[in-house]
Formats: C-alpha cells, structure tokens, sequence
C-alpha cells in the first residue's frame, strides 16, 4: 500500500503482490523494487500506479534489499538460503550474486566500500567489499541472538536483537563495544544522520529505543504502540512512520500475536 504522507491519502493496493518485505525506491523514485517470499522474488513496479515491470527470482526467501548507489544496484538478500542477488533497477533484469551463507536479514552500507549484513541464524554480522564483491570478514556478536535491524553510524554498527539486547561494535574492526538493553521484538534499526541517532522500535512493549552510537548508550525511549517493530525515517525532517495494529493473543503457545483487522494503522513519531 502506499500513504501519501502531506495529504494523508492511502492507496489500499499499490503492487499486487503476497508476503511482503521491502519497498525499495529506484530510479529516482519513480519505480520500486519489492522484495515477496511468496514469489521468491522481487518485483519492480510504478511507484505511483503499482503496474508491475518486471518479476525477477532470486533465493527462496527475499528479505532486506537496499539501493546500493556507486553501482546503482540493488541487493537482494535472501534470509532462507542465503546469498545476494544483484538486480539492475534500470535494466529489470538480474545482474550478479555474491554467496554469503546463512539467513541474511538486514544491511548497512559505510559508504566507504563495505557493506556489513547481519546473519540471523549465524549471530553475527557479514562485511562484503562491493567493488569486488566477496565475502571479507565476520564479525561475531557476542550476546546478541538472531540478530534483525542493523545500522551504521559514527564509524560503529548498532545491532538489534531478538534477546532484548542491542550490540554495539566498531565497524572497521568487529571490536565489541558494548550489550545495550532494549525491548522485546525489535525488527529494524536506522541511524538518523542529522540527529546522529540511532532508532530500534520494540514492538512488544511498544516502545521506540534511541540510541547514541559514538557514547554506546541508550539515551532515551519514546512510547509507540504495540506491534510497532518496522519504520520509514525521513532524513529531512527526523520524522519516523512506524506500522501497528491491535493485537490478541497468539494462536499457538509461543507464537506470534494475531493483528485484529480493522487496527491497522501508521504511527508518525516527530523530531523536536
């Protein structure tokens, strides 16, 4: 779906497509690239009409995807088998891929040639070269179980992680820095440059974690809703786009709460 954020106005059904992922902007905005594990694809579609261009197959289950821009492609990870497929958003069509084993879940570029991918099953985080495309380095992550959102800031790399902690590590060397408390069920993590913040919402007990990564500390906590565990952070203004819903109970012992339908909704969460 799609929600224009000035007016408010919401396109139900912008691209047909089943489980979802990420929405990737292409092409100067006017495409997109998103990823379905329905398909075990990514499908690129009209930003404004959702009219599919092209489906390309990638791994099993595609997952995180993210523009990489001094070669102006996207990568595709695949969080069932691994690896990364390399799409050319331009061309439609499939360019590359760089083997990376585990079930790779979210990624983020220094913008100095690396890019670090967190391996959920594996508890650590991968570094890629993108000029030569291989695997460099991994970076344990020492505490942290099934690592999710990751993000890059200050020269370090904040982890979220599904044991109500968030790592901290330098990201030229991998050295642990610090084990942060954060809540349960955090899915993603962004930096915001102008603030120099990095944001982790935990969706279980609806709270949206800050975090400075050059002091290694939690510096404050902002009340969303439950069920908020993904975000959309606009880099102009600091505003965050957090999706929720009402939920109740799992269906099954340990399993995930049920969305009610009809609560769903975007939370806006506004920079001071």
């Amino acid at each position: 779906m799609a929600i224009d954020v000035d007016s408010a106005k919401v396109t139900p059904q912008l691209v047909e497509a089943q489980r979802t992922h990420i929405a990737v902007p292409v092409n100067g905005g006017e495409e997109l690239v998103v990823t379905s594990t329905a398909a075990g694809a990514a499908i690129i579609a009209d930003a404004m009409t959702g009219k599919i261009r092209a489906t390309i197959p990638t791994g099993a289950k595609p997952d995180g995807a993210f523009l990489e821009p001094s070669q102006n492609l996207v990568w595709v990870l695949d969080n069932a088998g691994g690896g990364i497929t390399l799409i050319d958003p331009k061309a439609g069509a499939k360019v590359g891929t760089i083997a990376v084993a585990g079930a790779l879940e979210s990624a983020a570029m220094d913008g100095l040639g690396k890019v670090f991918i967190n391996v959920e099953d594996k508890n650590e985080v991968a570094v890629v070269d993108i000029k030569s495309r291989k695997l460099v380095a991994h970076y344990r992550l020492a505490g942290c179980d099934e690592p999710n959102g990751l993000a890059f800031g200050e020269g370090r790399l904040v982890a979220a992680c599904s044991n109500n902690v968030a790592k901290v590590i330098e990201a030229e060397t991998g050295k642990d820095i610090a084990t942060l408390a954060i809540g349960p069920r955090p899915d993603t993590a962004f930096y915001d440059v102008a603030r120099k913040m990095v944001y982790i919402p935990t969706a279980a007990d609806a709270k949206l974690v800050l975090i400075s990564p050059s002091q290694a500390k939690v510096v404050g906590t902002v009340a969303t809703h439950t069920g908020a565990r993904t975000q959309a952070l606009d880099p102009k203004t600091g505003t965050l786009y957090l999706p929720s819903a009402d939920y109740s109970p799992p269906a099954q012992p340990n399993g995930r709460p049920q969305a009610i339908p009809g609560t769903f909704r975007i939370l806006k969460v506004t920079a001071k």
